[in-house]
Parts: structure tokens; sequence; C-alpha cells
């Protein structure tokens, strides 16, 4: 079978959008806001935080809008009816109108004079909208629906309030005073970037902490201890879990969104794969088998070329890397080209199935052990090296990864060993995908319901009495 090669895969492009995010800087420019009503005096309020001139129209007011011109006095009423020339030199117009008549009236105006409208409430006058905010300014989030949810959007909004500290908004205000200073290194790409991946992972760390300045001239001699260096590279071995994107961990998302380069794995999912920031260049480089599959060897010597390069490169591993996932041979390889290592860990496939099935591994009173084998060996046979003590073992949980070729061999063997033929099994394929599917019953009928079910994703088998409860509904199931 002839070796796969590594194969670069093109770049990410991004998917149809509803509409493009944009953000306007209005401090000092003229809006025109038409209407007194209490959605026009929303909307005043937004757009005096923003440091604009809004020259409110209305002939007469709500008690909201009266209320916000008197605490607001940057805001402009002017008490009559808007005319076209009025329009004329503003950066926006917005308008709470009471007819389609009108909105049509005040759109057509707007876009003779070439200024963005907004019409409230009636998204067909619309050139822009406004969508839910996040405010830790100067880091401001806007959230759209495109009008389909705007009660989605609040609760989108709500769920990054409660995870984003409010004390980011002092280092974000940091950040634009300590620009000028890192400018001023005359830092090559990867230095600038170097320099704001340690601002903002000092600033989550510290963020119920204000900024000192003690902060930035730490941050900027190491910035120049390493400049002085030539650029290098580096590796980071990452666990990218058994399939599910929301499974990587913080950590795992945080090397991807610094890679140069991604190489990943056959059976690491695509979405989490696109975790990478877009201009990182990815790889497939897919070992998987009884396949075309590339060798170790080329993997590992990629690695070090692209670390010899000065790339920082992230090798992306399904499940953990450390379970069955060949990661000595890289970290061998690598460190003996003279370049670092880091591994973040990943949920490893025994995990994820277990939690999918909602069984634990290790039940009190009937599991006293857990263990991981492979059933495959470098030459694609059942392993001549396992302890069937250890796996006839009627109180250990046995999971085999790699074990759905040699299953027959194995589950012969172990009943030859001893080992109850009516003890729980479960094969989960692809587990945590969406199209995850299950295969259980007595350890002797599996080889039998396997050639029947004929998987052909990756898969896990499972052995043991903590296996006997009832599992959860798949994924793809309802619940």
């Amino acid at each position: 079978m002839r070796p796969r090669q590594p194969d670069p895969a093109p770049l990410a492009r991004l998917s149809a959008l509803a509409t493009l995010p944009v953000f306007f800087r209005l401090t000092d420019k003229c809006v025109v806001l038409v209407g007194g009503t209490e959605g026009a005096a929303w909307k005043a309020e937004l757009l005096a935080a923003t440091g604009a001139q809004v020259h409110v129209f209305a002939a007469s007011l709500s008690d909201k809008m009266r209320e916000t011109l008197r605490d607001l006095p940057t805001l402009m009423w002017i008490a009559r009816a808007w005319e076209p020339a009025d329009l004329h030199g503003a950066a926006l117009a917005i308008g709470d109108v009471e007819s389609d008549h009108e909105a049509t009236r005040f759109c057509a105006a707007a876009r003779v004079a070439g200024v963005p409208v907004n019409v409230i409430d009636r998204p067909a006058f619309c050139d822009f909208q406004f969508g839910s905010i996040v405010e830790r300014s100067p880091v401001v989030i806007g959230i759209s629906t495109d009008g389909a949810a705007p009660v989605f959007g609040q609760e989108i909004r709500a769920r990054i309030e409660s995870i984003l500290p409010q004390g980011l908004r002092s280092w974000a205000q940091a950040a634009k005073g300590w620009r000028a200073s890192v400018q001023s290194r005359n830092l090559p790409f990867r230095g600038r970037r170097a320099f704001w991946e340690r601002f903002t992972a000092l600033a989550f760390a510290k963020a119920d902490q204000s900024p000192q300045n003690s902060d930035l001239v730490d941050l900027l001699r190491v910035s120049d201890e390493q400049s002085s260096d030539a650029p290098k590279g580096s590796v980071v071995l990452v666990g990218a879990g058994p399939g599910d994107p929301d499974l990587l961990t913080v950590k795992a998302v945080r090397a991807l969104q610094s890679a140069d380069v991604v190489l990943y794995d056959d059976l690491v999912s695509p979405q989490t794969v696109n975790a990478a920031r877009r201009e990182a260049t990815r790889i497939a480089v897919g070992k998987r088998g009884y396949k075309p599959s590339c060798t170790q060897d080329d993997i590992t010597a990629l690695l070090v070329s692209l670390a010899r390069d000065g790339k920082r490169v992230v090798r992306l591993k399904g499940g953990d890397p450390m379970v069955f996932g060949r990661a000595g041979e890289e970290i061998e390889g690598v460190t003996a080209a003279g370049f670092p290592v880091e591994v973040i860990p990943g949920v490893t496939a025994a995990s994820g199935a277990a939690a999918s099935l909602g069984l634990s591994l290790t039940e009190r009173k009937v599991a006293r052990r857990l263990q991981f084998i492979t059933a495959h060996a470098h030459d694609g046979r059942l392993p001549d090296d396992l302890s069937y003590a250890a796996l006839t073992d009627p109180r250990a949980t046995t999971v085999v990864y790699m074990g759905v070729k040699t299953l027959p061999l194995l589950v012969a063997r172990l009943l030859a060993e001893g080992l109850d033929p009516a003890t729980p099994a479960v094969v989960v394929e692809r587990a945590t995908w969406p199209d995850e599917r299950r295969i259980a019953g007595m350890i002797a009928q599996l080889p039998e319901r396997i050639a029947q079910a004929r998987p052909t994703g990756p898969c896990l088998v499972l052995i043991g009495a903590a296996l006997a409860g009832p599992p959860l509904p798949s994924p793809g199931e309802p619940t």
C-alpha cells in the first residue's frame, strides 16, 4: 500500500453572511434622528454614547425622550418635522415613523443625500441594523440575527455578558495607550503578535486588577529579549477530542488561534480544524488503519521542517495525544531537533463515549479498575502480548481502541481465557458526533452484530459489568 503524502488543505472561506458587521466611528459627527418616541429615545442614548452630535427632529416628545434630552445635553432637539435638506452632511439617518409612506419618503431622501439609513422596526427600509451589544468599551461586541429572532440575539448577548469579565474594559483601554510603545519597537509581525498574545493572556489572568505601568514594562522587556533572537519555531500537540468540536479546551483553542500551520488527522472534525485562525496553513496528515496513510516518519519530519522555518505548528490529534496517539515519537523527533514541544491534553474517546452513553466506567461495587488497550499492533494484527488475566477480570472495565477489525479474534481469546459470555459490551461508532451509533449486547454476540452493522467510522469497544445500565439516547436521537 503506497503511503499517503501530507495534503495541504485550501484556505477556509467564509460562508454566506446575512449582513456585514461594521463599526461606525461617530465622534463629533452629525447623526439625524427623526421621531420623539420611546424607541427613538433608546437610539438617541446609544448614539450619544458614541460622541455623535445627534439632531432629534420631532414635533412632539414622549416622556422617555424628554427625560433623555434632559439627561444628555449633547442631544439637540429641533421641534419640527424633518425635511430632506436636514439629511445632507449627516453620517447616519435614523427614523421612527408611523407609516410605510413616510418610511419610503425618509429612506429615499437619505439615499439621495448619500446617507446610510435605518428605519426603526422596518427592516425593508434599512441599509443597516442595530444588533444586541456587549459593551466593555473600547471592546464592543455586536450581535445580529438579521432580524430573524431578536430574542435569540439577546440570549446570546446575555451568555457572553456572563463570561466576559467587566475588568477587561480597563485592559482594552490600556491597550490603546500602550500601542504606541509597541509600535516604537519596530517589531516584525510575529513579534507584535507575540506581544499582544502575552498581553491578552495577562489581561484575562488579571481581569479583576487594573493594568499597571509595570505590566507594560515587563511585556516590553520580554519582547525586546525575544526580538534579539532569530525566529524559532515550536510545536504544540493538541488533543482535538473524539469529534464534538465543543469538547476542545480553552487552551487548545488559544493554541489554534496562534498557529502558523496546523497538521491534523482524518478523525478531527472540520469544525475543529476551522477553530484555527483563518491565516493558518492547514495540512491533512491522516493515519487510518488498513487505509493509505501518511507515515509517522513523514509527519515527524514535516513537524521538524516547519519548526526549522520558524513556524508555530499545532499538531491536532484526535482524542488525547497521549492515549494511543503516537505522541512520544513526535515529541522525541522534535526535541531531538532542538525545538520546544508543548502538549495540550484532550478528551480521550473513552471519556467521550462514556459521557455520551451516560454510563460510569468506574461504577462503584461493579468496576474496581479501568483499563485502556489497543487491539491493533503495528502490523495490523491482534497484539500477542495482551494480559488476558487482566482483561477477563469481572470487576474491570476494558476500553479497546482500534479494535473492530481484530474483535472476533479478541473475543474468542477472551472467552477461551474464561470471560463470561454474558458480559455486557458496547461498540460506539463516531463517539460524540451527531451521527454517533451504538451496537450493544453480550460480549459473545458482539462480533456477529458488528459484522451485520458494518461500521465505517472510528469505533471504540467497551467491555464490562459497568456497561449493563440503560444508556442515554445517542446525540442524533430525540430525548
